[in-house]
């Protein structure tokens, strides 16, 4: 009876709902944040069978969002939350952890738009609650969306804004998302030794932390600069220790990215073939999670088989890479037309370079 009327069976007998700490909801986020997945899975699984109120369904499937997003499975967490969404009684904005979650599987699969409103109105909320906490979480949230979007005014305002937010915060994690955001936009605009110097900066915080998911996700970002600067013994060297402090604390896409800028190096130290095995590891998981990592991951593969002097294989993973990048034109899309031309070209095909290499300028015009 409970069921068909959308409350529980304590209502139906009480007049009340009664809160109960050993609910299977309780007991499924604590295993969630014990990293108990498996366990979680299960019990979120056995709250939604048995959920009886649209809140409860709810809760079922934020958790099993969740769950998806830390597999490395953006999509089905999008599909899970959305659903969550259409049913739960308020505001996804004044839901933190969900909203967090959400906006950031949109912006693994580049749907830059809809998270930057998650993160925007999130944003909002937090600042209307004065909760300066949560406006620090989702200001560096949306700041990075908009460097990936090439918005640059736009996240050095917001990265000014964070400091007004919490001037006096002593919290490790908060600086280091700070210097993380500055070294990214730095990064993006070709400034490499000061994002080098911020990403540092992050580094030296975390390690005094215990929070190893965020140090190991530094030690990506200073390799990922450090192979910008050409520099791939360093790069490797910081990519093998974010990976044992990633440990299984990071998601199968978390891996894929860090083997990613592994196989940006070992080009670099012309091992080419282990640079391909490595660069094709990563694209495949990339492509469906992530178009623009998959798609850096296609060119890295191209360009080996660019300098095998294999010009057919070549031509074939640049097209896939700039179609994955064409999704959302950066500064990636116009080095892999620059490298599809100068392939076109080595083939006799002058014409077809011409075009590619139009199609460059005028992303670059575009995106500054």
């Amino acid at each position: 009876m409970g069921k068909r009327l959308g409350v529980s069976e304590d209502y139906l007998a009480t007049g009340t709902e009664r809160h109960d700490e050993k609910t299977l909801l309780v007991e499924a986020e604590i295993s969630l944040r014990l990293d108990e997945r498996e366990l979680a899975g299960e019990l979120y699984a056995e709250a939604l069978e048995g959920a009886t109120t649209s809140d409860e369904r709810a809760s079922a499937l934020v958790g099993l969002g969740q769950l998806a997003f830390g597999e490395g499975k953006p999509r089905e967490s999008i599909a899970r939350l959305e659903d969550a969404r259409s049913i739960a009684q308020g505001d996804l904005a004044d839901q933190p952890g969900w909203a967090d979650t959400l906006g950031r599987a949109y912006a693994m699969i580049d749907k830059l738009d809809a998270a930057v409103d998650i993160f925007q109105r999130s944003l909002a909320a937090a600042e209307g609650r004065n909760d300066p906490i949560e406006a620090v979480r989702f200001a560096v949230l949306l700041a990075n969306a908009h460097i990936d979007k090439a918005e640059f005014a736009e996240a050095e305002q917001l990265l000014e804004r964070i400091l007004t937010l919490a001037p006096d915060s002593n919290d490790p994690i908060f600086r280091a998302r700070l210097y993380w955001s500055q070294s990214r936009l730095y990064a993006a605009r070709q400034d490499h030794p000061r994002a080098a110097r911020y990403a540092r900066k992050a580094l030296h915080l975390l390690e005094l932390t215990e929070h190893t998911y965020y140090t190991a996700q530094a030690h990506q970002l200073l390799a990922h600069i450090e192979l910008d600067r050409r520099k791939p013994e360093e790069a490797l060297e910081l990519l093998e220790k974010g990976l044992a402090l990633l440990a299984d604390g990071g998601t199968p896409i978390d891996v894929a990215l860090f083997k990613l800028e592994q196989a940006r190096a070992l080009i670099q130290l012309q091992r080419h073939e282990e640079a391909a095995s490595t660069a094709m590891d990563a694209s495949g998981l990339l492509a469906d999670a992530s178009p623009q990592d998959g798609g850096r991951g296609y060119a890295l593969v191209a360009e080996v088989f660019s300098e095998l002097g294999d010009s057919r294989k070549a031509l074939e993973l640049y097209e896939l890479a700039a179609e994955l990048l064409s999704r959302h034109p950066t500064r990636y899309l116009v080095e892999v037309y620059e490298k599809l031309a100068q392939v076109l070209e080595a083939e006799g095909q002058k014409d077809e370079a011409l075009d590619v290499l139009k199609k460059a300028v005028a992303i670059q015009t575009h995106t500054g």
